[in-house]
């Protein structure tokens, strides 16, 4: 029996944990939170002080009885959930449940699982901070109370099923937004002017720094420099130097894992909690840029070590964000001198990424050269510029560089910080030759996951431990997908001087593709549209940043938080009744796009029981006709054009083994349909235009997939059949699956023994895991 109890909140920080405490010490994990407020409208007393009800969810009903025999033998309970609002909390209701006692309950935190961090937490701990419990409760009861009270109203005015939420919601109108700005955003043309000169054998790139409107200005320019010398008017050399970027906090992690490892803000999460419960790393929720003393002693050591003094320099970051806790510390590894992390290759790749970062932040700044060629034309006003850039110290570079979300123009992509050769001013130089480019103006671009939380981090939106769960929610609920998008071709001139000859031509690129970007669907646009006219509080940027503040003045205990919800409730309530009288035809979630040219009746595009539509005729009209929307296309904007085109589905696209295929788009998407079976269209084909032979492909394909997943049937009963999945064999029988024993070999199994196996399937292992009270 240990005297002694720790509770932390994951099994896997219990396990690191243990091996540092010593035998008088126990340490089990709660799996996160214990308690929750139930579902449906008894869960919050609004009437008395918004007093909430909380109940054990069902769960942890056996981990709470665990614990509870635990807590029975020990004399100390110490509550060592994370060190923040949310652990804060869940230490709390830990207490509650377990009607752990003040006189023998000590709550300690430690922001990294070291041997040296648990011993101090041990020694120095406190009690519960309540200030911090409240503003955690404060968050949880305002978000049921708008998700509670706004869901019903969704449902009954635009579609059944919906749901909003006060955060999440303003994250999708970010995201509509930027949608209509691109939708908007007329592309407008200039001619960008560069030139290639050779000098002794070696060539530079130069540029003319002003862009020319039309192509009349640019081809005169162009013709002009025909007859024209060239030669260096000036040449100027800059010192210029690099300072590294802060540690990492949460978003600075999410976006850097986004743009360098092409992680998911989720996995990013996913993957440093693992780092963190392993020792390996600080915590991961945090939003201070701060590094203690300690860790700056060690990177300085580890720095002189690997790379000589001169790469060192100390460095002191503060963080900019309001509210951010100075006492908490950046992400950085426990240990400087583990250049590598353990676990898998994900582990591996952040745990370096994190290593670089923090290191670089105590290393020397990079000292440049800059040099700027200016070049005369000898018959022209104008000059032409040419810029390189190099390295005399790389400092820092040696070992991090932050990227960015800047988008580079079409035909910058290539290009880099050229080195300039060797040059003289007067000096001539020999043009190879001269180019002008059309090129367009771009929108906005659209957001990737880390730029809407850089986004979301700006406007004072959300918390280091908000931005997964949100942008996870905004696309499980579907007003948001993430996929990558081809771009469409577009038409660009280019004229060119070479060898004393002028050349122009029509050439095309490609425009507008997109990578893992974040886009509205329509019933985003809808719902965003609703909130925006009928709750412009909730969905007001400036308003939800200063609900946030508020928060952070609970946890500082500068305000009662229930006098906070009051004041929020009081209007929001009143506009939750006022929209109850709106007529569900008042709000405008259809439009009219005319009449059909053949039959004259209405063509109306608007949000159907299975997603967005167009339909000819009225809501009257017995014979109307429907047609899905494809992906991309919006009711808002949707041309009569395109609305005809939709029409043309289901189409017949030719025969095969006698039978009809007919291709045509679905709530699941496009598919082709043959003899009663189903086949979806791979992104790269067109309902409108997939020919019979590509029909016919798609189908042998799937029969051979499908070939390949059966193993076996058995005539005894056509039901049951041995498939391939993706973790390996199975039984399925009806729809349940069943797992095949280790020792089995799902080809040769007997029918006898199939059964066998359904009959005798272990029970599912309940949670408690290592923890649970042994009998």
């Amino acid at each position: 029996m240990s005297k002694n109890l720790v509770i932390v909140e994951s099994p896997a920080k219990a396990k690191t944990i243990e091996g540092y405490l010593g035998k008088d010490y126990k340490v089990a994990s709660s799996y996160g939170h214990v308690r929750d407020l139930p579902k449906g409208d008894k869960a919050i007393d609004i009437k008395n002080r918004f007093n909430p009800t909380y109940e054990v969810t069902a769960d942890k009903k056996d981990v709470i009885k665990n614990l509870k025999a635990l807590v029975k033998d020990a004399e100390t309970v110490y509550l060592a959930s994370d060190d923040d609002r949310e652990g804060e909390a869940i230490s709390w209701h830990l207490k509650e449940v377990l009607k752990l006692k003040d006189e023998n309950t000590r709550r300690i935190v430690f922001r990294e699982i070291t041997k040296n961090a648990i011993t101090k937490a041990i020694e120095n701990p406190r009690g519960i901070d309540i200030d911090l419990v409240n503003a955690q409760q404060a968050r949880r009861i305002l978000d049921r109370l708008v998700g509670f009270e706004l869901s019903p109203i969704l449902w009954k005015k635009i579609k059944t099923g919906l749901s909003a939420g006060r955060v999440q919601s303003v994250a999708v109108r970010l995201i509509v937004d930027r949608e209509r700005e691109i939708e908007q955003h007329k592309a407008k043309s200039s001619y960008r002017i560069t030139a290639i000169f050779e000098v002794e054998g070696k060539t530079f790139q130069a540029e003319l720094p002003k862009k020319f409107d039309t192509k009349a200005e640019a081809e005169e320019f162009l013709k002009k420099c025909l007859e024209a010398d060239f030669s260096v008017a000036n040449l100027e050399k800059k010192p210029g130097k690099k300072s590294p970027a802060a540690p990492f906090t949460t978003s600075t992690l999410q976006q850097e894992a986004s743009r360098k490892l092409y992680f998911s803000v989720a996995q990013t999460m996913s993957v440093a909690q693992k780092l963190y419960e392993a020792g390996k790393i600080t915590y991961m929720r945090t939003d201070s840029v701060n590094l203690s003393d300690d860790a700056m002693a060690s990177a300085k050591s580890a720095i002189q070590s690997s790379y000589g003094d001169k790469y060192h320099k100390s460095r002191k970051f503060t963080t900019k964000s309001e509210g951010a806790q100075e006492a908490h510390e950046a992400i950085r590894p426990t240990d400087f001198g583990n250049t590598h992390g353990s676990g898998d290759r994900n582990e591996q790749r952040l745990y370096e990424l994190i290593w670089k970062r923090a290191i670089a932040s105590q290393m020397a700044d990079a000292e440049l050269e800059k040099t700027i060629i200016t070049v005369d034309i000898s018959n022209q006003p104008q000059n032409l510029v040419a810029t390189g850039e190099i390295i005399k110290f790389d400092g820092f570079l040696k070992v991090y560089l932050e990227d960015t979300d800047d988008e580079p123009e079409e035909e910058d992509r290539n290009e880099g910080k050229a080195l300039l050769p060797p040059l003289n001013i007067g000096q001539a130089l020999s043009l190879q030759e001269m180019k002008g480019r059309e090129t367009f103006s771009r929108a906005s671009p659209r957001y990737t996951e880390a730029s809407l939380v850089k986004k979301l981090e700006e406007l004072g939106i959300g918390r280091p431990s908000t931005y997964a769960p949100t942008i996870s929610t905004i696309q499980r609920r579907e007003y948001v997908i993430k996929e990558s998008r081809d771009g469409t071709p577009r038409d660009y001139v280019e004229m060119i001087i070479k060898g004393g000859e002028f050349k122009d031509a029509t050439k095309t690129e490609n425009t507008g593709a997109e990578k893992q970007k974040l886009f509205p669907t329509n019933i985003a646009m809808v719902v965003n549209d609703f909130l925006v006219e009928h709750f412009p509080n909730v969905i007001d940027f400036s308003f939800t940043a200063r609900v946030e503040k508020e928060f952070d003045d609970i946890a500082a205990g500068g305000q009662v938080w229930q006098d906070m919800l009051d004041s929020f409730y009081g209007n929001f309530h009143k506009n939750v009744e006022d929209t109850e009288q709106i007529a569900r035809q008042d709000l405008n979630t259809s439009r009219e796009l005319g009449n059909h040219p053949v039959s004259g009746k209405p063509m109306i595009a608007r949000l159907g029981k299975f997603g967005p539509l167009v339909q000819i005729g009225d809501s009257e009209d017995e014979e109307k006709q429907f047609a899905s929307l494809k992906k991309g296309q919006f009711i808002e904007n949707i041309t009569m054009e395109d609305a005809l085109e939709l029409f043309k589905l289901p189409r017949d696209i030719g025969m095969f083994e006698d039978k009809k295929m007919v291709a045509a788009i679905g709530r699941f998407g496009p598919y082709v349909r043959h003899d009663g079976n189903f086949v979806s269209l791979p992104k790269e084909m067109d309902p409108l235009s997939i020919t019979e032979e590509e029909g016919i492909q798609l189908i042998k394909d799937k029969r051979e997939a499908d070939a390949k997943k059966h193993i076996k049937s058995f005539d005894e009963n056509p039901e049951i059949q041995v498939l391939n999945g993706r973790w390996g064999p199975y039984i399925k029988m009806g729809k349940n699956n069943y797992k095949i024993p280790k020792d089995k070999e799902a080809e040769t199994l007997t029918y006898e023994e199939t059964i066998h196996i359904i009959e005798n399937q272990p029970e599912p292992k309940k949670k408690g895991g290592r923890f649970a009270k042994k009998k």
